[in-house]
C-alpha cells in the first residue's frame, strides 16, 4: 500500500494572532507544531505499511518555508518521502484553493492506495481540506474515521465515528480518510531518525513543478475571503455563588426559573 499523509503546520499557542490588514495568520515570532489531529493520521500511514507489508508513506504539506519543521518531524517518525508545497502565489488561499493545489501534488506524486488527513487543523477547524481533496481527485473519501478495520487490493472496511456509536462502511481504493484521535496513539521517533531528519533535504514544489491553473490559487482562487476578524463581545454579568453544594444548586436554579429557563 502506497499512503499519501496530508500534515499542516499550525500555531502552538492559545494566543492566536491575526494580522488586521490581511486578516491572515501571524507566524512570525509563534512557534509552530504539526498539526495535533495530523499526528494520528501518521501514526496510522506507518501502521498500514506495517500491517499490509510494504509501500511507501508521503508526507506532503502546503505552507512557508518553515514548514519544512514539520516534514523533518514526520520524516523522524517514520515517513519515508516528504514534500513541501511553498509558492508566494498560494498566499491567500481558502479551504478550496488549498485542496486543489494538494490534489495537484498528490497527482505528481502519482500512484497511490489511500490519502490520510487528520479531520482538521485546530487553527481554522473548518475539517474541509480532506473531503475538498477527494473531490478535486475524483475519488471517494470517509470522513471522522476511527479504526481500520480490514484492508485488501480492492477493498478497506472502516469504522466512521458517529455522535451515537459508529458507521462501518466498505470503499474501494484509491480512497481519502479524514482520521479522529481515537484511531492510535501516536509513536515518538526513533533517535536515529530523528538524526538523519536534521540533515534531511526538503524537496520544494512550486507553481513551476505543478500543473496549477493561476486563476484557481491563491486571493484569485479563493471564493471565500476573511473580512474582518475581532475577538467576541463578553456580555452578561457573572454571579459566584455562595454556600454548600446544595445551597448553591438551590440558588441556581432559583435563578434560571426567574429567568424562564427552567
Amino acid at each position: 500500500m502506497n499512503i499519501i499523509v496530508c500534515i499542516k503546520q499550525v500555531p502552538d499557542t492559545s494566543e492566536v494572532k491575526i494580522n488586521p490588514e490581511t486578516n491572515t495568520l501571524v507566524r512570525e515570532g509563534v512557534s509552530s507544531i504539526i498539526n495535533p489531529f495530523d499526528m494520528f493520521a501518521i501514526e496510522e500511514g506507518l501502521r498500514i505499511k506495517e500491517r499490509t507489508g510494504g509501500g511507501k508513506v508521503t508526507a506532503i504539506s502546503m505552507g512557508p518555508p518553515q514548514a519544512m519543521e514539520a516534514l523533518r518531524e514526520a520524516f523522524s517518525l517514520g515517513v519515508d518521502e516528504v514534500f513541501l508545497i511553498s509558492d508566494r502565489a498560494f498566499a491567500g488561499s481558502d479551504t478550496l484553493a488549498t485542496s486543489y493545489i494538494l490534489s495537484k501534488a498528490v497527482e505528481k506524486i502519482g500512484y497511490y492506495d489511500i490519502i490520510l488527513c487528520g479531520k482538521q487543523a485546530i487553527d481554522g477547524d473548518t475539517a474541509q481540506v480532506g473531503p475538498e481533496m477527494a473531490e478535486h481527485l475524483g475519488i471517494p473519501f470517509v470522513t471522522y474515521v476511527k479504526k481500520i478495520d480490514e484492508i485488501k487490493d480492492d477493498r478497506i472496511r472502516v469504522h466512521r465515528m458517529m455522535d451515537e456509536g459508529y458507521e462501518v462502511v466498505e470503499t474501494k481504493p484509491p480512497v481519502l480518510f479524514t482520521v479522529v484521535k481515537e484511531i492510535n496513539e501516536p509513536r515518538p521517533p526513533s533517535l536515529k531518525r530523528k538524526i538523519a531528519a536534521k540533515n534531511l533535504q526538503v524537496s520544494v514544489w512550486t507553481t513551476n513543478d505543478l500543473n496549477v491553473d493561476e486563476e484557481r490559487i491563491g486571493l484569485r482562487g479563493s471564493p471565500t475571503q476573511v473580512l474582518k476578524t475581532f475577538p467576541p463581545e463578553t456580555k452578561g454579568e457573572r454571579e459566584i455563588l455562595q454556600g454548600n453544594l446544595e445551597e448553591q444548586v438551590d440558588k441556581l436554579v432559583s435563578e434560571l426559573k426567574e429567568l424562564g429557563i427552567v
